[in-house]
């Protein structure tokens, strides 16, 4: 129930209006001055508003904003196709002031979609500004939605081609066209799709242009076969590739292409003539004669095909394993075959011992004889076959990747020593301190690692004392070094703080992991 206070205090204000004029009433309700719009209904407030139904607010709205309603019914335009339905004062307010801008619209945050006329391609470019599209003294909805309303200027055909610019041209490049040629009666394939417009249709000329090839390419073909071909391009080239070329010369010809004789092979090298009259010959050597008197000087005959290949001129398929003589290794390609057959091949004969051909390889000079194989193989000259535990030295460790000329210095093999120190004297770090015999300590697999045991003389190492090297404590030099005293204070008597107080048995409460370190229950032999 209304209290009597508020009711008395609407008598005195309706008491108060009766008395003013309906102007004045006006004034006097009027939440604030409206937009300059919408001057002209400022005292008629039924033209937006109904009493007692705030609802219908929105129809009195699209009463006056007609092309508004007409979205809003045909689900078009920005209003149209709104997610949720609101009411027009939800985003348009007024009563505000003349110049309040009572249209919230951020361009920046603005989502096209959400419009007839969605942003694709180059319209989506950061260079592309809203008053590109949108004129300032225009509304939004006004803006052009072909595209030759705005890319009149852009057009190079001048009008001709008409004004439907999407039927070749689409919004992500405006140079990249997608017209169906396929429509017309010259399909563009391969190559063809590359070339721009004007490069067939000069001057914008579109009826009457030619579709033979030799109509385009004329220059090409008088460059490359200075017309001696013929005028069917087609016979041989298709669209992929003008260097390409796709003539079966084995079904056309008798003359099947392989290997070398393949493109790129150009059809001119062999075919210097006009390619309907001319009778080439087809032995290798009438084409091959300067390369053969380069190569062999005319000694291994005609039949260049008993060697050779059109895979390859330098590939020799020749099987020598048919012959007395197995190439192996180093005797394969690409050793030449002149390196051996120096005289005419048909004539001469080989001698097929090693020494025959590597007695200026031999660093031994005879000594070792001349049975090369020995130790010798084709894979390697500098790497022996030579199995080294067939003699009194067998190879071990690092020894086996030891090349042998850094042990055996003279060629002779017979007079290389076989202890440790004769080759390691400058790798001894102990200045013979630990004497000569390294292998009491080292091995051949590696020289920084040792293997022995100090754990089976009478003074193991634990704690400290495994971390520390051997001249530590072998000082002297050798023979006398690897006799040390065992007791601690032979070696810490600097290190003893008691001064001899408690004896010179320094292991009774100390441990050899840490100087400082006391054994549990040690305290009794001080109380002793």
């Amino acid at each position: 129930m209304i209290s009597p206070i508020r009711f008395f205090l609407c008598l005195v204000f309706l008491s108060s209006v009766s008395t003013l004029s309906s102007a004045s009433v006006t004034d006097l309700l009027l939440p604030g001055k409206v937009i300059e719009g919408h001057v002209k209904w400022e005292t008629d407030c039924d033209q937006c508003h109904k009493t007692f139904e705030k609802d219908a607010q929105s129809t009195l709205c699209k009463d006056c904003h007609k092309e508004i309603r007409k979205d809003v019914d045909y689900k078009q335009g920005y209003h149209g196709m709104m997610k949720e339905e609101k009411s027009c004062n939800g985003c348009h307010t007024d009563h505000k002031g003349r110049d309040e801008n009572i249209v919230i619209f951020d361009e920046d945050d603005f989502d096209h979609k959400q419009t007839d006329f969605v942003l694709k391609g180059g319209h989506l470019d950061s260079d592309v500004e809203c008053n590109d599209c949108h004129a300032a003294d225009k509304k939004y909805r006004e803006a052009p939605d072909t595209c030759y309303a705005c890319h009149k200027e852009d057009d190079e055909h001048k009008g001709e081609l008409g004004k439907k610019c999407e039927s070749c041209h689409q919004e992500k490049n405006w140079k990249t066209i997608k017209f169906d040629h396929d429509m017309t009666d010259f399909i563009l394939l391969d190559k063809h799709i590359e070339v721009k417009c004007t490069g067939c249709h000069i001057d914008e000329q579109y009826e009457g242009t030619p579709k033979e090839c030799v109509a385009c390419h004329k220059k090409e073909d008088k460059k490359a076969h200075k017309e001696k071909f013929g005028k069917k391009c087609e016979t041989c080239h298709d669209a992929k590739s003008w260097e390409d070329y796709f003539f079966d010369h084995k079904k056309e010809t008798k003359f099947p292409l392989r290997g070398k004789h393949r493109p790129p092979l150009e059809c001119t090298e062999c075919h210097k003539g006009y390619i309907y009259k001319e009778n080439l010959k087809t032995t290798c050597v009438s084409c091959h004669k300067k390369d053969d008197k380069k190569a062999h000087k005319g000694k291994f005959g005609t039949k260049c095909e008993t060697c050779h290949v059109e895979s390859d001129w330098k590939k020799i398929p020749f099987d020598h394993d048919k012959t007395d003589f197995q190439l192996l290794g180093k005797h394969r390609p690409p050793l030449e075959c002149t390196e051996c057959h120096k005289g005419t091949l048909y004539k001469e004969e080989l001698k097929t011992d090693c020494y025959s051909c590597h007695k200026k390889d031999d660093e031994h000079k005879g000594q070792e004889g001349k049975k090369c194989e020995s130790c010798h193989d084709e894979k390697s000259w500098d790497k022996t076959s030579w199995d080294h535990r067939l003699s009194t030295y067998p190879l071990t460790g690092k020894h086996l990747l030891t090349p042998c000329k850094d042990c055996h210095a003279a060629p002779t093999y017979k007079d290389a020593k076989t202890d440790c120190w004769s080759c390691h004297e400058e790798d001894d770090e102990h200045k013979r301190r630990l004497g000569t015999k390294c292998e009491t300590c080292h091995n051949t697999r590696d020289w920084v690692g040792w293997d022995f045991d100090h754990n089976k003389t009478d003074f193991k190492l634990d704690g400290k004392h495994n971390e520390i090297k051997c001249v530590e404590c072998h000082k002297s030099p050798a023979g006398k070094s690897l006799s040390l005293a065992v007791s601690c204070v032979s070696c810490h008597d600097k290190d003893d703080m008691h001064d001899g107080a408690y004896g010179d048995q320094c292991d009774r409460c100390h441990v050899g992991k840490s100087w400082k370190t006391i054994k549990a229950g040690s305290k009794r032999w001080i109380n002793l």
